[in-house]
C-alpha cells in the first residue's frame, strides 16, 4: 500500500520537479558567462552602484541604515534609490524562491516560474504549463531590460503573472489558496520597489474584475463575487502592509519629487499633478511599430546595432576604409527609424504566440477572452503615449497614479503576458481535445491568415517605407548621402529578413496544430516540438540583445568605478562635506561621479522637484557659463565667471572635473558649509523665489517665501565679522556644526531642505528651521558657542515598519494554515 501511494506520489510531483530542473537549466544555459565568474555589464545598474555607494559604506562601516544620502543632486532620500529591506521579515522568501541563485541567472528562473504558476491557477496542464512557461519568459523585453541592468522591474515582471494567477484563482476554483497566492506574490513584487509594474498589475486586475462584475451579474453569482472581492481585498491590504514602509515612504518623497506636482506656474499646458506629461511620454511606442510584437525588426531593432558583412554599409565601408575599418563600423549602426528617441531593442512577443493568441480569440469564449483581449489592447494604446493623446489625456490627467511613471510604452509588459497567457490557454483547449472541427478550421483560418498574412505581405512589400530614421539628417547635414542610402537599404534588409522569418514559424506552429488536431502526429512529441520552436523563434532574438558580449572579466569589473587623477586629487581633501560638478560626463544622467563624492549630478527618474526647477532655471545656465569660460584658457575670465555661479556655489561644489586625467578646476567661490547671512528678501511665491536666485550674493541675503516669513518676523541680524560657524561631523544621516556668534544669527546651509525627515538641534533641543534659497536650510542660531545638528529620522519610517511586521506575521500564519488545514482534516476524518 505504502509503495503504491509513493508511486502516486512520485507521479504527481514529477511534472513540478522537472519544471524546476529545466528552469534551472534554461537559465544556465543562457547565461554560462555568469558560470564562468563574469560580470554582467549594465547602465542602470553602474547608476544604482554609484548612486548607492555612500548609503551602502555607511551601512558596511556602521551597522546603520541611513535614509538619506549627499551622493547624488546634492542630497536627496535613499527610499527610491536603496530602500533598506533587511527590516522586512517577507523579504527572506525573496532568497529562497530563486533557490539561491544570484542575477541575472535568477531572473530568468523567476520569469518562468511565475508564469508556470499562473498557468497552473488557470488550469493548463502541468506538462503544457512548463513549455507554455517559455512563451512568457523569453519575450525579447524581458531581456532587454536584463541588458540595461533593470533588475528590480524584471524581479516585478517575474512576480507579476502569479499576482493576476492567484485572483484567477479565487474567482474560478479556490478562494483562499489564490487570496494566498495573490497575497504573497503581490507581497513580493511590492518589495521590490518597482511600483510602476505594481500598478500595471493591478491595472491588469481591474480590467478583469470589471469583467467578472459583469458576467457575475449575468450569472446571477453576485454575492459569491462579492464574498470573493472582499477577500482579495484582505489579501491585498495584508501585502500592502507587509510594505508599508517601502510604500508609504515612497508616496510621501514623491509628492515631493519630479513625480509630484510643480508649484511653479509657467508650462501649465504640460503640467499633470504628476510628470509633465512631454516628460511622461517622451518614451511612446509607434502606431506602425506595434508590429513588431510579430517581426522584432520590424523597425531596425536596437538604436545602435550590429549589422553583417553582407551589408550594404560594410561594402560601403569596405570599399572606402578597409575591411578593417568595415569590421568595427559595422558593430555600431544606427538602425532603428522608429517613433522613440533612442531604444535598446524591440518588444517582440513572438510569432508563435502571435499565432496562438489569435487563436485564441476565436476558440475561448466568455469574460476570459474579453478581458485578455481589452488589456492588451489597452496596453498598447497607452503604449502609444503621444502617438495617442486621447486616451493618454485621459489617464494622465484623471486616471489616480497614472501620470507619477514615465516611458508610456512600458505599459505593453501587460501585452506581454495576456497575450502568451490567452495563446497557452487556447493551445490547452486544443490539446485536450475540445474544440469542434468547424471551430478549429476556422480559428486555424484566421490565425494563419492574419500572423502568416502580415509576416508575407512586408516581406513581399518591404520596399513600401521609406526607412528613415532620426540621426540619418545628421549624415545628410554632412552629405554623407551614400552612408544614409546604405543605411536604410540595410534597414529595408532587416524588416524583410525577420518577416519571412516570422513566416516560417507561424507556418511551423500551424503545422504542429494541424498535425495534431488531425492525428497525424503522436501527442508525446507535440510538446517537445513546441518547447524547441518557442527556444528557437525566441532565444536569437534576445541574443541580439544580451550575449556573451555583454558580460565584463572579473578584472574588468573591478575596474568599473575605479579612481581616476581627477578623483584622486579631490578625496585627498579632508574637507567633511563638499560638493563636485563633473563636467566629463552627462552630468544629470550619470551617476559615477557619485560612487567617489558628493555629486551636483545623479541618475534618478525620481529626483526632487524644486532641484530639478534649479537644473531647467539655474544650474545647467551656470555649467554653460563655465564651460565657455574654461575653452577661453583666461584665468581671469574663469575667475569671474565663478564668482557669478550663484546657485553652484550656495551649493558648495568645490571642484569642478574637466579632465579625469588631470587636475580639477579648484573653485575658491564656493560658499562653504554654512555661513551667516544679515540681509533677507521676503518673496511672494515660489516663482518669485527661484527669479530672485539670479544674480543674488546668497553670502550676504537669503530669499525666503511668504509662508515661512513668520519664522523671521521682526527680527534683524547685524553683520558679525567675528561670527564662525564650522561643520565638525559628518554622516549621511548627520550632521553637527560648531557655532560661535556675539549676536543672534542667521545661517544658510548649504544642504537640501526636506521638512519630512530632517530636524535640527541647538544643543540637543529641538528647534525649527525653515527653507530658504528654493532649496536650502537655514536657522535662527542664538548668540554665544553652541552645537548645532541635523539628524535625519523620518518619524513614518519607523510607524510604517511596525505595520509591515504585523502584517507579515499575518500572511505567515495564513500559510502555515494553508500547508497544515489538509493534515488536520485527514487525521480528523482518520479518527
Amino acid at each position: 500500500m505504502d509503495i503504491k501511494m509513493n508511486k502516486e506520489l512520485i507521479k504527481k510531483i514529477t511534472p513540478y520537479i522537472t519544471a524546476v530542473i529545466v528552469f534551472i537549466a534554461l537559465s544556465i544555459a543562457y547565461f554560462p558567462s555568469q558560470l564562468e565568474g563574469k560580470k554582467l555589464r549594465q547602465h542602470d545598474m553602474s547608476t544604482y552602484k554609484g548612486g548607492a555607494q555612500e548609503a551602502n559604506e555607511f551601512k558596511k562601516e556602521t551597522g546603520e541604515t541611513t535614509l538619506w544620502t549627499n551622493s547624488m543632486f546634492s542630497g536627496m532620500p535613499t527610499y527610491l534609490i536603496n530602500i533598506p529591506k533587511s527590516d522586512n521579515k517577507f523579504d527572506f522568501i525573496n532568497k529562497y524562491i530563486r533557490l539561491g541563485m544570484s542575477f541575472p541567472l535568477a531572473h530568468i528562473f523567476l520569469y518562468l516560474l511565475g508564469f508556470y504558476i499562473t498557468l497552473l491557477a488557470f488550469k493548463v496542464k502541468p506538462w503544457l504549463s512548463l513549455v507554455g512557461s517559455i512563451g512568457y519568459a523569453f519575450s525579447s523585453y524581458l531581456f532587454i531590460i536584463i541588458a540595461a541592468g533593470h533588475y528590480t522591474k524584471a524581479i516585478a515582471l517575474g512576480y507579476m503573472p502569479p499576482v493576476i494567477g492567484g485572483v484567477y484563482l479565487a474567482y474560478n476554483g479556490n478562494k483562499l489558496k489564490g487570496t494566498i497566492l495573490m497575497s504573497v506574490f503581490l507581497a513580493l513584487q511590492i518589495l521590490t520597489n518597482h511600483l510602476q509594474i505594481t500598478y500595471y498589475t493591478l491595472l491588469t486586475i481591474l480590467v478583469f474584475g470589471g469583467f467578472w462584475l459583469y458576467n457575475s451579474f449575468k450569472q446571477k453569482t453576485l454575492p459569491d463575487f462579492v464574498k470573493t472581492t472582499v477577500l482579495l481585498v484582505v489579501g491585498a491590504v495584508l501585502a500592502v502592509g507587509i510594505n508599508a514602509t517601502v510604500l508609504y515612504m515612497s508616496y510621501d518623497y514623491g509628492k515631493d519629487s519630479l513625480r509630484g506636482k510643480s508649484e511653479l506656474s509657467h508650462n501649465q499646458d504640460v503640467k499633470t499633478s504628476g510628470l509633465d506629461k512631454d516628460y511622461a511620454t517622451q518614451w511612446s511606442y509607434g502606431r506602425m511599430e506595434t508590429f513588431t510584437f510579430l517581426i522584432p525588426n520590424f523597425k531596425g531593432g536596437a538604436s545602435n546595432g550590429s549589422l553583417s558583412e553582407n551589408s550594404e554599409v560594410f561594402k560601403l565601408y569596405k570599399n572606402a576604409q578597409g575591411t578593417a575599418t568595415a569590421k568595427k563600423a559595422i558593430k555600431n549602426q544606427p538602425l532603428y527609424w522608429g517613433d522613440q528617441p533612442v531604444t535598446s531593442g524591440p518588444v517582440y512577443i513572438g510569432a508563435i504566440i502571435c499565432f496562438l493568441f489569435i487563436f485564441g480569440l476565436i476558440i475561448i469564449k466568455g469574460p476570459l477572452k474579453w478581458w485578455l483581449l481589452s488589456a492588451t489592447i489597452l496596453s498598447v494604446l497607452l503604449g502609444w503615449g503621444h502617438n495617442f493623446m486621447f486616451l493618454t489625456d485621459l489617464f494622465l490627467d484623471y486616471f489616480p497614479g497614472y501620470n507619477k511613471f514615465r516611458t508610456v510604452s512600458m505599459t505593453l509588459v501587460i501585452a506581454g503576458l495576456t497575450m502568451p497567457l490567452l495563446g497557452i490557454i487556447a493551445l490547452n483547449k486544443i490539446l485536450n481535445g475540445n474544440v469542434p472541427k468547424e471551430e478549429f478550421k476556422k480559428g486555424l483560418y484566421w490565425s494563419l491568415g492574419i500572423a502568416g498574412g502580415f509576416s508575407l505581405i512586408f516581406g513581399m512589400f518591404s520596399g513600401a517605407f521609406n526607412y528613415s530614421g532620426a540621426v540619418d539628417q545628421h549624415y545628410l547635414s554632412q552629405g554623407a548621402d551614400v552612408i544614409v542610402d546604405a543605411l536604410r537599404a540595410d534597414r529595408q534588409a532587416l524588416l524583410q529578413k525577420d518577416a519571412f522569418r516570422s513566416l516560417f514559424f507561424v507556418l511551423a506552429i500551424a503545422t504542429l496544430v494541424w498535425a495534431k488536431y488531425n492525428d497525424k502526429i503522436k501527442a508525446k512529441y507535440v510538446l517537445p516540438i513546441l518547447a524547441i520552436l518557442l527556444l528557437a523563434d525566441m532565444w536569437p532574438v534576445n541574443k541580439r540583445y544580451l550575449s556573451s558580449e555583454n558580460f565584463d572579466t572579473p578584472k574588468q569589473a573591478k575596474n568599473e568605478f575605479a579612481k581616476t587623477k581627477a578623483d584622486e586629487i579631490i578625496l585627498m581633501d579632508k574637507g567633511l562635506n563638499h560638493r563636485v560638478l563633473n563636467l566629463t560626463v552627462s552630468t544629470f544622467n550619470d551617476a559615477s561621479t557619485s560612487y567617489h563624492h558628493k555629486s551636483i549630478g545623479g541618475y534618478h527618474g525620481a529626483k526632487m522637484r524644486r532641484y530639478q526647477d534649479l537644473i531647467d532655471l539655474h544650474i545647467s545656465a551656470e555649467i554653460q557659463l563655465l564651460i565657455g569660460a574654461l575653452r577661453s584658457n583666461d584665468v581671469a575670465k574663469i575667475e569671474n565667471v565663478l564668482s557669478d555661479l550663484t546657485v553652484l556655489n550656495m551649493l558648495n561644489t568645490k571642484y569642478f572635473i574637466i579632465n579625469p586625467d588631470g587636475a580639477p578646476l579648484v573653485n575658491s567661490k564656493a560658499n562653504g558649509n554654512a555661513w551667516f547671512v544679515h540681509n533677507i528678501h521676503i518673496v511672494d511665491n515660489p516663482d518669485q523665489e527661484i527669479a530672485a536666485l539670479t544674480g543674488l550674493n546668497a553670502k550676504e541675503t537669503a530669499i525666503i517665501e511668504k509662508r515661512y516669513a513668520h519664522y523671521v518676523s521682526g527680527k534683524t541680524f547685524a553683520n558679525d565679522s567675528t561670527a564662525t560657524i564650522k561643520l565638525v561631523d559628518y554622516k549621511p544621516n548627520y550632521l553637527k556644526y560648531e557655532s560661535k556668534t556675539t549676536s543672534e544669527q542667521l545661517a544658510t546651509f548649504s544642504e537640501v531642505f526636506y521638512a519630512k525627515g530632517w530636524q535640527a538641534y541647538i544643543d540637543g533641543k529641538e528647534v525649527d528651521h525653515i527653507r530658504t534659497n528654493y532649496l536650502l536650510r537655514t536657522l535662527i542660531i542664538p548668540e554665544g558657542t553652541h552645537e548645532v545638528e541635523f539628524k535625519f529620522q523620518p518619524k513614518a519610517y519607523h510607524t510604517a515598519n511596525i505595520i509591515s511586521n504585523v502584517s507579515s506575521i499575518i500572511v505567515f500564519l495564513l500559510l502555515i494554515a494553508l500547508v497544515a488545514l489538509p493534515y488536520i482534516r485527514k487525521k480528523q476524518q482518520k479518527a
